[in-house]
Order: structure tokens, then sequence, then C-alpha cells
């Protein structure tokens, strides 16, 4: 069972083609654009478009583009987050393992997956697998590439400087047979160091008659509807839930309590200390760790937009504030990778948030 063919993207397809044709590509790329656009499946495109035999690649006929649609192409490597493995000193081998089945679930689901949850992320030992896996030959392609997917939940190496000084330096000067795609629907939460190593490509939301395209697979729609966001509505009515996003579709109900609780969060900081205090007790215990990250994902989702609107609208100084408190969540976000505990991060978080006037 093949992945989920690529829908949409047509322009920014033929720019990435003529770039590869003309052999000036980046060497790390960063496709960046809101949630459930495809920009993984827009970067294993690539990936395909890379390594393809064929005369018009991508063709999806030769070995290449076979191997690569359904998952096992040893030159194309696609890491996104998973929930961290028990092991303190984790064999590489075995991360490999894990990837394996991370994809092969992904492949025999076609490709149409919700967004990982919020504990899961990017670890370090999947950085020393990449370094390892960049400095080896190419196994059938004449490259190699590395998709790196939502690519913000790369946990900080601050604690393994030798691992975050190779991954860098692999970005910055990749070797001649290695071409790296990043993907995030939150670039600016990227680490900066990462940030500014890769060229940035804007993806943006497909238009209605794409959404439709994608919700005409059986597969699409069947996924789609078994959502509890979208079951029972009209066509009409899923595609404008999907915003131009369809891959938005396959999470919808716990996209829409994320932001509920995220929207909750903000009115807790206009509301005073007994609504702040409700706010933080909600959030549950530690076990809820996951959960409560993709409520802080919602609350970044939310302040960008609220900067963005006030920047429209000529004011300024909410501007200013809802930018200052997107640093304050991301700062409640790599506080929620430890051992705090939600409702003493929330209580910090919302009481930043209303000093900041968010």
């Amino acid at each position: 069972m093949p992945l989920f063919p690529l829908i949409g993207h047509q322009a920014l397809r033929q720019r990435l083609d003529e770039q590869v044709s003309r052999g000036a590509l980046p060497a790390s790329l960063l496709l960046a654009g809101p949630p459930g656009v495809g920009k993984q499946q827009l970067a294993l495109w690539l990936g395909s478009r890379l390594l393809c035999a064929g005369a018009a690649p991508p063709c999806g006929e030769c070995q290449q583009c076979r191997y690569a649609a359904d998952g096992v192409h040893p030159d194309l490597r696609w890491y996104f987050p998973r929930p961290r493995l028990k092991e303190a000193d984790v064999a590489l081998e075995e991360v490999a393992f894990d990837y394996a089945d991370a994809i092969a679930e992904r492949v025999a689901a076609h490709g149409l997956y919700a967004r990982p949850d919020g504990s899961h992320g990017i670890f370090v030992y999947v950085s020393r697998l990449i370094v390892q896996q960049a400095g080896t030959t190419p196994a059938l392609a004449a490259r190699k590439v590395f998709v790196i997917g939502d690519a913000e939940r790369m946990v900080s190496q601050a604690a393994s400087p030798e691992a975050a000084n190779a991954f860098l330096k692999l970005l910055e000067e990749p070797l001649a047979d290695t071409t790296i795609v990043l993907t995030s629907s939150e670039p600016g939460a990227l680490l900066p160091t990462i940030r500014s190593r890769v060229v940035a490509i804007r993806v943006a939301p497909l238009p209605e008659a794409d959404v439709r395209a994608f919700l005409a697979h059986p597969a699409a729609a069947a996924a789609a509807d078994a959502d509890a966001g979208a079951r029972g509505a009209t066509e009409d009515e899923i595609v404008r839930l999907a915003h131009g996003a369809p891959g938005a579709l396959l999470d919808l109900a716990a996209r829409g309590a994320s932001l509920e609780r995220a929207r909750a969060l903000l009115a807790a900081a206009r509301g005073g200390r007994e609504q702040a205090l409700r706010a933080a007790f909600v959030q549950g215990s530690s076990k809820a760790r996951g959960v409560f990250t993709d409520v802080l994902d919602a609350l970044t989702v939310l302040l960008h937009e609220r900067a963005r609107d006030a920047a429209h609208a000529g004011d300024a100084a909410r501007a200013v504030a809802s930018a200052r408190a997107v640093r304050a969540v991301e700062e409640a976000k790599r506080a929620a990778e430890g051992n705090a505990v939600p409702q003493l991060v929330t209580a910090h978080l919302v009481r930043t948030l209303a000093e900041l006037g968010a």
C-alpha cells in the first residue's frame, strides 16, 4: 500500500523541479506552512524527484520511485517526532528499527496520519543517527535525501554539544551527495541555530479544488469522516473546516479541544487570579504532559494570528505584546519537556501573559 499521492502545490513543485534540473537546489531546505498542507508529502516527493532514474522524474515507475512510494528506499530517510526510547544510552541500530516500524505504519495508512502527540519529539539520538547515515555511500541512488518532519520538535541538544555541533555542521556544509529537507508548521519555534542554516520555502494552503481532490480519494474520505470533528458533516462543511489544509481533517477533534483550552488560557490571563488558578488546575498532572504540549502548540498558533492581525491593523503595541507572548509560550514548552508539572507551568505562563498584556 503506497503512500498517498501528493495533491496540489503545482507551482511550487515546478519551481523545485527547475532548481533540481539547473543544479541550483539548496542542500538544506525548510518547507514551512500551516499544519496539514502536505509539507512532508512534498518533501518526500522532492526526495523521489532527486532519486528517480526515469526520463521524466519523478516517473513513479522506476525502482527508485517504487521503493520511495513504499517507504523503503534506503537513500530516502524519513524522520519525525516519536515517543522517547526508554534506555538512557540508545543504540543507533535500535533507533533505526524504531523508525522503520513507524514508517511502515504510516505507509500502511497511505501516509494519512494525525499530528504526533505533544510528548513525541525528535531526540538527540536521532541527530546522531542522521549524521552517521549521511556519512555513508548511497545504497541504490546517486545521492541521499533526509526528510525531517515537524522539525520544531527537535529537542534542545544543549546536553550533547558534540551531537548538536555535528548535526549543525551537516546542515551548514552537507556532503555533496546529500540533501536535507526539514518541514515545520511553527518555523519560529525552530532552534535558531537550525533556522539560520537552512533556506526557507513557504508552503501555502491548498485551494478548494485541491481539498476536494483529496477528499475524493476513498482512503482520505474515510480517514476524515472517522474523526469525531467531521462525522456527519457535508463535503462542503468538511472543505471549509480544512482551511486549505486537508491533513488537518485527520485530527479535528483533538485539534479543536487543544484550541479551546488555549483560548481559555488567554482568557485566564485577562480574568484575574481566580480564573488563572482554574486554568492551571484543569491542565492535569504530569502524565498529561503530551496533551498539555498540544495546548501550548495551539496557543502559539493563536498568538501568531493575533500578532499578524494587530500588525495589519497598525496596532504596534499589541503586535509586540503578542510576539513576546510567543516567546513565553516557547519557554513553557521547554519546561514541559522536562519534569515540570503542567499546573505550575500554566500558572507561571498565565501570569506572564497577563503582565505582557497578551
